[in-house]
């Protein structure tokens, strides 16, 4: 079995995958601000490309089920079911999750690690956006750390933003984060930070930066 990459590594590779899109698509398209045009999966793709780099890559899977994440990180593989009824989780689906890679002796030993949202053409706090954040919170939440195999969640984005638009792309970020920050403070051992979120200026046209934010459990 492959030693799993460090948090560190992974979240590098998060930011960079969205950095590699981001010129990529000015490469191909001439447009040097928006990336939030791309189309759908495209920061995904560039995503899992950086994680498959790494020498001790994790097993990517691109839109797993909550379902089949939590059959694979809860203790029980069975246990699922009652798991998402008492935490109110709906069927859906996880841009990315990262799951220990080794020789498996059936399709029901896998044990998922990392799970991830990936949002393009993030410019405000919406529902949807904090919906993302609540359901990797309960995905994560525990009262002991051997209850789950899930180590952390993260939910990366790119905002970008015209010259002409009032708000600037600090105070965007600042009031996103805020609004995670009150989802994740309302669960009992989970904690957030962000890294990234460097603010980049295009002169005459728009701004544009990339944010990573990273919901872990803590216990004592």
């Amino acid at each position: 079995m492959n030693n799993f990459p460090l948090q560190d590594e992974i979240v590098k590779c998060v930011i960079d995958g969205i950095i590699t899109a981001k010129n990529n698509f000015t490469f191909w398209t001439a447009d040097e601000l928006y990336l939030s045009y791309a189309p759908p999966r495209f920061l995904t793709i560039h995503v899992s490309q950086e994680i498959a780099k790494l020498k001790n890559a994790p097993e990517i899977f691109i839109d797993a089920t909550t379902a089949d994440i939590l059959r694979c990180s809860l203790p029980s593989r069975d246990a699922f079911r009652e798991f998402m009824k008492q935490r109110y989780l709906t069927q859906d689906v996880l841009c990315l999750t990262l799951d220990e890679r080794f020789e498996h002796k059936s399709d029901n030993d896998s044990i998922s690690r990392v799970i991830m949202s990936l949002k393009n053409g993030v410019r405000n706090v919406k529902e949807e956006y904090k919906y993302e954040i609540e359901k990797i919170c309960k995905m994560l939440y525990r009262t002991k750390l051997e209850d789950s195999t899930l180590d952390y969640g993260i939910f990366a984005f790119y905002l970008d933003i015209s010259s002409s638009a009032r708000k600037k792309s600090e105070q965007r970020i600042k009031e996103i984060i805020e609004s995670f920050d009150k989802i994740v403070n309302s669960f009992e051992n989970l904690q957030s930070r962000l890294e990234g979120g460097k603010i980049n200026i295009i002169p005459n046209i728009g701004e544009w930066a990339v944010c990573c934010y990273i919901i872990e459990p803590k216990f004592k």
